[in-house]
């Protein structure tokens, strides 16, 4: 049987987000199930979630991407988007704050405010998504939701309003008073019964409902009014308030409860339709027309056609599976749909579905509000924009953030060369914040968030495409230059039968910074003819491309041919190139030569407590700091540091920081390396060499 599409005033569709461990997958099961949408509770440890559902989520028990999963609750159809917790994932958290109209930030009752949750709440401001809290597992050892409460308060501020207090905590948790009706619930029997407000948590109601109502009071001048003077503020009252607070982002709720014993679960329901909006309340999306005018468009099933595209998986047997979220219009099964981006592609629209994590409804046609998805779209990619031929749309892509752990891929064997290309192609299109790119060194270069999501990325490659690929750190594009001149002879002679080869030449070398490869010459009274200079260049150029001393490209130099002979037989342009590259090899190593490296500069994101920590740590690794600058509540340190020092910091950066570092980087110029480390690289290089002459090579 097809699902039908629900009207915009009864859909909710809503993100959960926050670290990792706070309990969001089975959070999403335990609301799976007591929506009758599951017959059985999925669970994350013994790898049966319906939310969590791709080997490598089940193998390390944790979520790696974004799922969907829709569900009936009084008469509302609510689609969640579970999100994973940890950093190297974000891609997946911004895709799906993308796609909700509301978010459900779920933290731990044991633990204070993490990165993972800072993450989401910034996330969560920047796309103006309508947010309430939820304090998780105040079942567990070392709970205490009240200093959960306040933590979240001490960060975020006084936005943060408790709608709910927990009775009893840790193993006594055993329900809760919902402090806009002053009421009490507790589970009994395995049911949640209303009971009377224990006896001594009488003044810290009080307490608490004062600090919801100054909270909500903020979203009606009126009812603020009342409050600043006093009056009694209705329960009526404070529900608007918070319905309207909640919507304008003015304030985020809190509530409690578990989602291991299911406390609290069927008030979060309630707060979920009552307070998060429907598609109707969240006004117009701007797009662009096809003359780049922004136009205004409204949420409604009737209208043009607008729909984004907010994540892709790569499966190796369905293809490509594209999750839409429709803004504008209706999208039908087995129609078509105008893809305005490259270049302006009709796409074939097969079965539309309806997602349930990893089970698939299908569905006839997609309305305004609706999430679905549909498989093996031409070209669409995550971020892109569906309308209609007759009106084409597009709205702002999706901004994920740049990946900075760099490390170098090959396949394992002869046999994985042909798979890797295409299936890292395939993967990309699943992984919008990785990066495939070919490095300076000429190595194929893998770029990503972080361990994890590289050992994913590498996983799901072997799974889904047989393609197995190993990795090591890149090699650093050094270059080889010099640092003083020489006069250096080359001399190249052969005699076989018949005609030999013979080749003589005397070249000046001069440091030329900036300069690349430069080549002239000054011989006076033809002791070079004049046909064997491109002879002596090209000797020159490819020998400087090879590198002379450390296997590096040679630059920055220029070598002047001063000086020679010839015989009239035996010499011939090879011979010539052979005697120059001679030459320059020689002269070279006597013209003080020097190892250059990247530096690049680099600008790192940090909340001001890991200053100290984190300027530390760039003296070991050879950086010199510029400057500080403050942005959006960060310090932003600028400084340059080496390439080679960089390739791993993405990781180190993270903990030092517990997560909420970032850094961008750039190369700014070519510097000379201390020599102590060039004599490493150059001893490294001979090694290598020595071997590969000793192996026949």
């Amino acid at each position: 049987m097809t699902a039908k599409s629900v009207d915009l005033p009864h859909l909710r569709s809503v993100v959960l987000a926050g670290h990792a461990g706070a309990g969001k997958t089975t959070l999403g099961e335990q609301l799976l199930f007591k929506s009758g949408a599951v017959g059985r509770v999925g669970k994350v440890e013994d790898g049966t979630s319906h939310l969590d559902f791709e080997p490598e989520e089940q193998k390390r028990r944790e979520t790696l991407s974004l799922a969907v999963a829709t569900f009936e609750t009084d008469g509302t159809r609510v689609t969640i988007l579970d999100t994973p917790g940890y950093l190297d994932f974000v891609a997946e958290v911004i895709s799906g704050f993308e796609a909700a109209d509301g978010a459900i930030l779920v933290t731990d009752a044991t633990g204070g405010v993490e990165a993972g949750l800072e993450q989401a709440v910034a996330l969560g401001r920047s796309t103006g998504t309508a947010a309430c809290f939820f304090i998780n597992k105040c079942d567990k050892e070392n709970a205490d939701a009240l200093r959960a409460l306040d933590a979240l308060r001490a960060v975020f501020g006084n936005k943060i309003a408790p709608l709910q207090l927990a009775i009893g905590s840790a193993h006594e948790f055993s329900g809760y008073v919902d402090l806009v009706h002053r009421k009490a619930y507790e589970l009994q029997g395995g049911k949640e019964v209303e009971t009377a407000i224990p006896a001594g948590m009488a003044d810290e109601v009080a307490r608490r409902r004062d600090q919801l109502l100054e909270a909500a009071a903020e979203a009606d001048d009126d009812v603020l009014t009342k409050y600043l003077e006093g009056e009694d503020i209705s329960d009526h009252e404070l529900e608007v308030c918070l319905r309207k607070g909640v919507k304008d982002s003015v304030l985020a709720p809190v509530l409690v409860g578990s989602s291991a014993t299911g406390i609290g679960l069927q008030a979060l329901l309630d707060a979920i339709v009552r307070y998060l909006p429907s598609p109707a309340d969240e006004g117009a999306a701007k797009a662009a027309d096809k003359s780049g005018s922004t136009i205004e468009i409204l949420p409604d099933p009737n209208g043009p056609l607008l729909a984004r595209v907010f994540k892709t998986a790569a499966d190796p047997f369905v293809g490509r599976l594209t999750y839409l979220r429709i803004l504008s219009g209706t999208l039908h099964s087995q129609g078509h749909a105008w893809n305005a981006g490259h270049g302006g592609v009709e796409e074939r629209i097969g079965q539309l579905l309806l997602l349930h994590g990893k089970e698939q409804e299908p569905i006839g046609e997609l309305h305004a509000g609706e999430i679905g998805a549909v498989a093996k779209l031409s070209v669409t990619a995550t971020g892109d924009t569906l309308s209609s031929k007759e009106k084409p749309l597009t709205l702002p892509g999706l901004t994920f953030p740049e990946p900075t752990l760099i490390m170098a891929i090959e396949p394992q064997t002869k046999l994985d060369l042909d798979k890797m290309g295409p299936a890292l192609q395939r993967m990309l299109e699943e992984e919008p914040s990785a990066r495939v790119e070919r490095s300076d060194a000429g190595e194929q270069i893998l770029r990503t968030l972080g361990d994890a999501q590289a050992a994913v990325i590498i996983e799901r490659l072997k799974r889904k495409f047989g393609a197995a690929i190993l990795t090591h750190t890149p090699r650093v594009p050094y270059r080889e230059s010099i640092r003083g001149k020489a006069n250096a002879h080359g001399r190249y002679k052969k005699q076989t039968g018949g005609h030999g080869m013979f080749g003589d030449v005397w070249i000046e070398i001069e440091p030329n910074p900036g300069g690349g490869v430069e080549f002239a010459e000054k011989v006076v009274g033809g002791s070079v003819p004049r046909n064997f200079f491109p002879g002596v260049e090209k000797g020159i150029r490819e020998t400087a491309a090879e590198g002379v001393f450390a296997g590096y490209p040679l630059s920055d130099f220029k070598a002047t041919l001063y000086d020679g002979s010839f015989h009239t037989v035996d010499s011939n342009e090879l011979s010539f190139k052979i005697a120059a590259s001679m030459a320059l090899k020689e002269g070279i190593l006597q013209a003080k030569p020097v190892l250059l490296e990247p530096i690049m500069t680099v600008a790192i994101r940090v909340p001001e407590a890991y200053m100290g920590e984190v300027n530390r740590d760039l003296n070991g690794r050879r950086g010199r700091v510029l400057g500080m600058d403050t942005l959006d509540g960060m310090q932003v340190i600028n400084a340059h540091v080496p390439q080679s020092e960089l390739f791993t910091y993405a990781t180190e950066l993270k903990s030092i920081t517990g997560g909420r570092g970032t850094f961008t980087s750039v190369l700014d110029r070519y510097d000379e390396m201390p020599a102590h480390l060039a004599d490493k690289v150059v001893a490294e290089h001979r090694k290598d060499h020595d071997a590969d002459s000793s192996s026949g090579h």
